[in-house]
């Protein structure tokens, strides 16, 4: 199969999908917003709140219609306060990731529902946040739970002097509808709920994206 390599902007030829040779990494969600490979024993969770009335919105992306699908900047998204950040040092070689990205995530929510919505971007050297894959499942939570997000496969090259990144939120609208935080059918769900999220990171609840890749 030949693949469109991001970030490179290279065509490869790959015998087989996914192809050989890319181990998977974990880089560990951290307090403070911090990812590392590292998993940290003691790490408070972080938190967030959700508000179907002021939903978190979606930026780029795959998308249907003409307005704004693909790879964009993401910075005015990450200033706001109902989405979470979790940024690399900065790498000291290439990263190259082709197959699926995957991540786990524990929570605890304070609603019977609620959407977990995770992407991965890449941080140049002035800051500027490109989406690069992403997805949302619906979870209900049972006390401390584990989402597991099947972010969609890439093919993309994070250069030297780059940082991966990776956000967290309860949603993005209007691409994904909101999930009202409560037990009626979603399709007739009028009444509107805030959700109060905490994502755990410590070693107990390794919250990790898993990365296809080589160096």
């Amino acid at each position: 199969m030949r693949l469109f390599v991001m970030g490179v902007k290279q065509w490869r030829d790959f015998d087989q999908w996914p192809p050989a040779g890319y181990p998977q990494q974990r880089w560990h969600l951290r307090s403070g917003g911090a990812l590392e490979r590292d998993v940290s024993p003691a790490s408070p969770p972080s938190t967030l709140t959700y508000d179907p009335n002021d939903p978190t919105p979606s930026v780029g992306g795959p998308k249907l219609d003409g307005n704004g699908p693909g790879p964009k900047d993401n910075r005015s998204l990450e200033k706001r306060a109902d989405v979470l950040t979790f940024t690399s040092p900065v790498l000291e070689s290439d990263l190259e990731v082709v197959g699926q990205v995957t991540a786990q995530v524990w929570l605890r929510a304070d609603r019977p529902s609620n959407d977990l919505f995770v992407r991965l971007c890449d941080v140049d050297e002035r800051g500027k946040s490109i989406n690069v894959c992403d997805d949302l499942v619906t979870v209900r939570p049972d006390g401390t739970t584990e989402a597991t997000v099947e972010l969609s496969p890439t093919a993309y090259v994070f250069r030297r002097g780059h940082r991966l990144r990776v956000q967290v939120s309860a949603g993005a609208f209007p691409r994904f509808a909101r999930n009202l935080g409560g037990d009626e059918p979603v399709a007739t769900a009028t009444t509107a709920h805030v959700t109060h999220l905490e994502i755990l990171h410590d070693g107990a609840h390794p919250s990790a994206i898993l990365l296809p890749a080589k160096a």
